[in-house]
């Protein structure tokens, strides 16, 4: 996308929904056909479903919610799972709030920005949004996760509805589409060595971790740590080639 100063903030809602449109929001219906399936066969209503994606909104605290529901977990533990599992995306928000916050942003614009930042919406925003005017950084990225929003919403339901004909499999299956769909879009946005670091060293101790702290923190921890590797190994290596 080209950087201007002559759009209106509503043009610039326009091109972020745009750009939603052309793949991201068919990635998220397909994610959330199978957690529209996943509801009903948990056995709550449509409505509780819809509810779960507005407010919940991220794919995997969907799945551990209706999946202690299906396990009859009491209410309080099930918010608290939810809530660890939304750890997972303190690092997200943390990389890209500074480039959406203005001077003038109040906090509850901030708060309802920080529930809207999930894992497409990052990965589609975060080597966008340093490149554009700063007055048009959070309009494109309300209009981008707005159509997130309404795709998944819409496949929410759509999947509730299909579910009876949905296989278990293949409803199954949709919830991966997410995360191939985002390891992608990292892959896309490469541009120095240490990005390709981060990304190798991520891989390799998400499943060594995970085992360790638990679903929630093992994320955190892994960007902590593969993060921090890739910027010394790059800070040595510029050491090295600066040497005479």
């Amino acid at each position: 996308m080209t950087d201007t100063h002559h759009r209106s903030r509503l043009g610039w809602f326009a091109a972020g929904f745009l750009h939603a449109a052309r793949l991201p929001m068919f990635v998220m219906a397909l994610t959330f056909l199978g957690i529209g399936s996943l509801a009903r066969e948990a056995g709550v209503s449509m409505g509780v479903a819809l509810t779960g994606t507005l407010l919940i909104w991220a794919g995997p605290a969907q799945v551990i919610f209706l999946g202690a529901i299906l396990g009859g977990v009491p209410l309080m533990a099930i918010a608290l799972s939810v809530s660890l599992s939304s750890v997972r995306l303190l690092p997200m928000c943390v990389s890209l709030l500074p480039f959406l916050r203005g001077p003038k942003t109040s906090l509850p614009a901030t708060l309802y920005t920080s529930h809207m930042i999930a894992v497409t919406g990052w990965a589609e925003s975060i080597s966008r949004l340093p490149a554009m005017a700063p007055e048009a950084r959070l309009p494109w990225f309300m209009g981008l996760v707005h159509g997130l929003y309404l795709s998944a919403s819409l496949a929410t339901i759509a999947g509730y509805m299909l579910s009876a004909n949905l296989p278990r499999e293949l409803a199954a299956g949709l919830l991966f589409v997410t995360p191939i769909y985002f390891i992608a879009a990292l892959v896309r946005n490469v541009r120095e060595p240490i990005d390709w670091l981060a990304l190798a060293f991520g891989l390799a101790l998400s499943p060594v971790l995970k085992p360790l702290v638990g679903a929630g923190f093992d994320l955190l921890l892994v960007g902590l740590v593969g993060g921090t590797a890739a910027w010394a190994i790059q800070r040595g290596l510029k050491r090295r080639a600066a040497r005479p």
